[in-house]
C-alpha cells in the first residue's frame, strides 16, 4: 500500500501550492480532489494540456496523483445535466495528470422517492454503460464509492459492496472498480472487513476517514472515531490490496497550516504503525 493524502487537505491553497505542501510533508502520492480539479479546468484551454502541465509540475516535486475524485455535485441520472460531456472533459484532465482511478458517486435519486430501488439501479447502470464505452481501451478506471445517504433521505445507494458489485457485474469490470469510504461504511453497514473481502480484486481506491457514528466527521484514525483500524488493515492485507491508503480528512483541516503539517507528519507514523502491526482479519 502507498501512503496518500487527499489534496483538499490543503483546500485553501492552489493545486500547485498543495503539491509543495505534500513535498514538504513527505507525501509522494495523492488523490486529486474535485475542488482542485475544478480549479485546473477553470483555467480554460485544452484539459489535456492543462493536465500535462500540472503533471509536469507535480513530477518535478516528486508527487504522483494516481487517484482523483470526479465532480461531486454531478447527478448521473439527471437528464437536465450534460453528464457525458462534463465527465469526458474530466477524464481527459485525469488521464493527462496520470490518474489511474477516478472516484465517482452513483445517483441515489433521492429527489425521486417514488422510484423503486430496482429502478434506481437500472438508471445508474444505463449511464455507467455509456461511460464504460467512452473509457474502453483507456487506462482509467471509474471507482464507484459506497455512500451513506443524504440528510433527510431514507435512501443510501449504494451502501454496500453487493450493490457496487451489481453494477460491475452488469456493466463489466474493464473500467469499473470500487472505492471504499470507511467513514461512510461506519455510518451504514459498519462491517469493514466483510466489505473489503467481498469487494476483493475490484477494490481499487480508499477514502480513509473515521467518525463516532454521529455524522460523517472525516476524522483521522485513532481519535474520537470508532472504526476498527486493525480490522481494516488486516482485511486489506488479506486481499492483497496495493493501491493508495488515502486519507480523506476534511474534519482535520480547520487549523493553521503549521498545525496541518504536524498532523500530516503524525499520520505518516500512523500509516507505518498499521503497516507493521495490522493483524490478519478473521
Amino acid at each position: 500500500m502507498k501512503l496518500s493524502m487527499w489534496s483538499s487537505y490543503w483546500i485553501d491553497l492552489s493545486p500547485e501550492d498543495a503539491v509543495l505542501e505534500m513535498e514538504r510533508c513527505g507525501y509522494q502520492y495523492s488523490e486529486l480532489s474535485d475542488e482542485h480539479a475544478a480549479v485546473l479546468l477553470a483555467r480554460g484551454g485544452d484539459p489535456k494540456e492543462t493536465g500535462r502541465a500540472f503533471r509536469s509540475f507535480a513530477d518535478a516535486h516528486h508527487v504522483s496523483f494516481l487517484q482523483g475524485h470526479l465532480l461531486l455535485k454531478i447527478k448521473l441520472c439527471d437528464e437536465r445535466f450534460p453528464v457525458m460531456e462534463t465527465l469526458k472533459t474530466w477524464f481527459d484532465l485525469f488521464e493527462a495528470i496520470g490518474i489511474k482511478n477516478a472516484v465517482l458517486h452513483c445517483d441515489d435519486m433521492s429527489e425521486r422517492p417514488e422510484l423503486t430501488m430496482d429502478e434506481v439501479r437500472e438508471r445508474n447502470k444505463a449511464v455507467l454503460l455509456r461511460l464504460a464505452a467512452v473509457l474502453k481501451g483507456r487506462e482509467l478506471t471509474i471507482c464507484l464509492e459506497n455512500l451513506r445517504g443524504r440528510p433527510g433521505s431514507a435512501r443510501a445507494y449504494p451502501a454496500g459492496a453487493d450493490e457496487l458489485l451489481w453494477q460491475i457485474d452488469r456493466v463489466g469490470d474493464g473500467n469499473l472498480g470500487i472505492c471504499l469510504d470507511t467513514g461512510h461504511l461506519n455510518l451504514t453497514l459498519r462491517d469493514q472487513a466483510a466489505f473489503i473481502r467481498k469487494a476483493g480484486r475490484h477494490l481499487k481506491a480508499l477514502h480513509i476517514a473515521d467518525n463516532d457514528e454521529s455524522g460523517d466527521q472525516h476524522l483521522m484514525p485513532f481519535g474520537k472515531g470508532n472504526v476498527d483500524w486493525m480490522e481494516v488493515i488486516g482485511a486489506l492485507k488479506e486481499i492483497g490490496y496495493d493501491g493508495l491508503f488515502n486519507f480523506e480528512i476534511p474534519g482535520e483541516r480547520s487549523c493553521p497550516l503549521e498545525i496541518r503539517r504536524y498532523k500530516a507528519e503524525y499520520l505518516k507514523k500512523v500509516f507505518d504503525y498499521l503497516m507493521e502491526c495490522g493483524k490478519t482479519a478473521s
